[in-house]
């Protein structure tokens, strides 16, 4: 019987052994699937960008290519803006170069100069043609805003990739962390998803403060890159991945999201997502007729109050283009991507916007992470009906005003009687104005995921409505925040907002009341030993009647907790949101799917 029994041990072992393979094989071909994926969405992104500039040229004449060329065309010339020199300035690196020269036949030298600024008359400058809102790419043209040897004279963009991050990469470069010669290899970095091309794309009007073909350039103009040495760089990225939030378990425990295995993972309440990574390109023509100004005012504010870092603006009047030092924004869409732009499928949105405080650390002063939760659990919902759940997340802390300026406002309204009569107040008293969030560009993002119309819209601000509705956008239905989400320490903000013109369905107050509501004392925080209450933790949904005037309550905040139970409640609640990256074959797909105060 020995023998039997060994003879049958070594089958398992070359059975197991085999299954190993197996499994290796399976892993490999599923990366090796991925990634012709990814190669696949380029291509079809490319064909039908071509595709779309193809047929606008057949219905209609466009201007030949000559004509595009020319950066400085009368249309696009603002009255406002300075006449650059026509003077040719110093040459650039200590090179002649004629300006019809292609810079990719001369030698460039590396030089302990320093370049202030550019001229468009200088010798050597010779930027790529960009002409915003062309249908057909090549004629549209790539961003080029790299300062490198091989570019720098090509460039037809001025500013810098990377947006706020851009100080880190000038950091990295002068500690020598990263070598200047770099070039990015972009294999396997194609978008996990295809969009558009969609008819905004090609609207000046409507797209004017991020690249419609961000996500596509280093491979549309490839040949560019090649042929001439210069550094285009991708300014959306595409991707996919799992959300995990602990508000969301609780909200399948209390059966509020029903997990399906597509959209709502598992009974953890684990989401998988499509995320969208933006960062900010400015078409400055665009952006200053969206504001009311003239060009010539918005380069000059952009050049004196940052420190006249970009002389640029002021001295290529020609370049129309700015990649600015600001934070972007993520798009993190439910359900099927292609589903935002059809107009037979509901969509569900929230526009959010970043506050540290509460989104990650969950402080109880305003109604941001409980509004950020909200809308997510509803784009879900949306998106397991069939439609398309939508969250925007933009970076713009404090309303735009940053978060030393948001706790300066914190201080003043903690060591004084924080009524909700004063709200507004206490900001414009430190900072001069009590908004600088400028929603007029917000609704770019929509034109370029192709949205033409919102169904529900979780937002009570005036401000997102307006701008939206007037970029041509109707909102069908306005989803308030429901009352037991509120914090006890929010009820100052949402009420002084509510007051100032926030939607709401409930009672809005009169001056008297407002002043009857009050905020809690850092005293009352430390003194308090109340537990806290029930629905802040379980976040739940339902809607209670609004009610007119509400005392003092008690509770904590700002990491203020007093009990051992308060603290380890406070641990969970307070977690950051929390993003796990599996690979795209985790992902179960259905085959036959062809403000805080400051915040919001």
């Amino acid at each position: 019987m020995a023998a039997p029994v060994a003879d049958q041990t070594a089958l398992m072992k070359d059975v197991l052994e085999a299954l190993k393979v197996l499994t290796a094989n399976q892993t490999q071909l599923a990366a090796n699937v991925d990634a012709i994926n990814g190669r696949v969405n380029i291509l079809a992104g490319i064909k039908e960008v071509e595709h779309a500039a193809t047929a606008s040229t057949s219905s209609k004449n466009e201007p030949s290519a000559s004509t595009t060329a020319h950066i400085d065309s009368k249309d696009d010339h603002d009255a406002g803006v300075p006449e650059s020199p026509t003077v040719a300035a110093a040459e650039v690196d200590h090179v002649t170069m004629p300006s019809t020269a292609s810079p990719s036949n001369t030698h460039h030298t590396p030089t302990s100069r320093i370049i202030l600024t550019t001229y468009p008359g200088q010798s050597g400058i010779n930027p790529l043609p960009m002409d915003w809102g062309n249908k057909d790419p090549q004629t549209r043209g790539p961003v080029v805003v790299s300062r490198s040897q091989s570019t720098i004279r090509r460039r037809n963009a001025i500013g810098a990739h990377g947006g706020s991050y851009s100080m880190y990469y000038a950091l990295a470069v002068a500690s020598k962390e990263i070598e200047l010669d770099h070039k990015p290899d972009f294999t396997n970095t194609e978008p996990a998803s295809n969009i558009g091309p969609f008819p905004q794309w090609a609207d000046k009007e409507k797209i004017v403060s991020l690249d419609p073909l961000g996500h596509l350039a280093p491979w549309l103009f490839k040949s560019t890159m090649d042929s001439e040495n210069i550094d285009i760089r991708p300014t959306i990225a595409i991707t996919k991945a799992r959300m995990n939030l602990p508000e969301l378990e609780a909200s399948v425990r209390e059966g509020r999201l029903i997990p399906d295995g597509k959209v709502c993972l598992n009974d953890l309440g684990e989401l998988a997502v499509t995320k969208f990574a933006v960062e900010p390109v400015w078409y400055l023509p665009g952006v200053a007729k969206r504001f009311g100004i003239d060009e010539g005012t918005l380069r000059r504010s952009l050049f004196e109050h940052t420190g006249g870092s970009y002389p640029e603006l002021i001295t290529r009047g020609d370049i129309k283009v700015f990649l600015p030092p600001i934070g972007g924004l993520t798009v993190y869409c439910f359900g099927d991507p292609a589903k935002m732009a059809d107009a037979n499928a509901r969509l569900a949105l929230r526009i959010h916007d970043e506050c540290n405080s509460s989104d990650v650390f969950s402080s109880n002063i305003c109604t941001c992470r409980p509004y950020l939760i909200f809308g997510i659990e509803e784009a879900v919902k949306e998106a397991q009906k069939g439609g398309s759940g939508v969250v925007i997340y933009f970076r713009k802390e404090g309303r735009a005003l940053g978060e030393v300026t948001k706790y300066l406002v914190y201080n003043a309204r903690k060591r004084s009687a924080d009524r909700a009569s004063e709200y507004f107040q206490r900001t414009e008293n430190v900072a001069g104005v009590k908004d600088m969030r400028f929603q007029a560009l917000m609704p770019d993002i929509l034109h370029w995921l192709g949205i033409t119309k919102i169904d529900r819209m979780m937002s009570m601000s005036d401000m997102k409505h307006d701008a939206i509705v007037g970029q041509g956008i109707p909102i069908h239905e306005r989803v308030e925040l429901p009352e037991s989400w509120i914090p006890d320490d929010g009820r100052v903000e949402i009420d002084a907002k509510i007051t100032a013109g926030y939607f709401t369905k409930g009672h809005r107050m009169t001056n008297e009341e407002l002043a009857a509501v009050r905020g809690k004392t850092w005293e009352d925080r430390v003194a308090s030993s109340s537990p806290p209450r029930a629905d802040t933790v379980s976040l739940s949904s339902s809607q209670d009647s609004r009610r007119s005037v509400s005392p003092r309550r008690a509770g904590s905040d700002h990491g203020f907790s007093n009990t051992v139970e308060e603290q380890k409640e406070s641990i969970y609640t307070s977690q950051c949101l929390y993003f796990s990256f599996p690979s795209f074959e985790d992902f179960h797909e259905d085959p036959d799917d062809g403000g805080e105060e400051f915040g919001n």
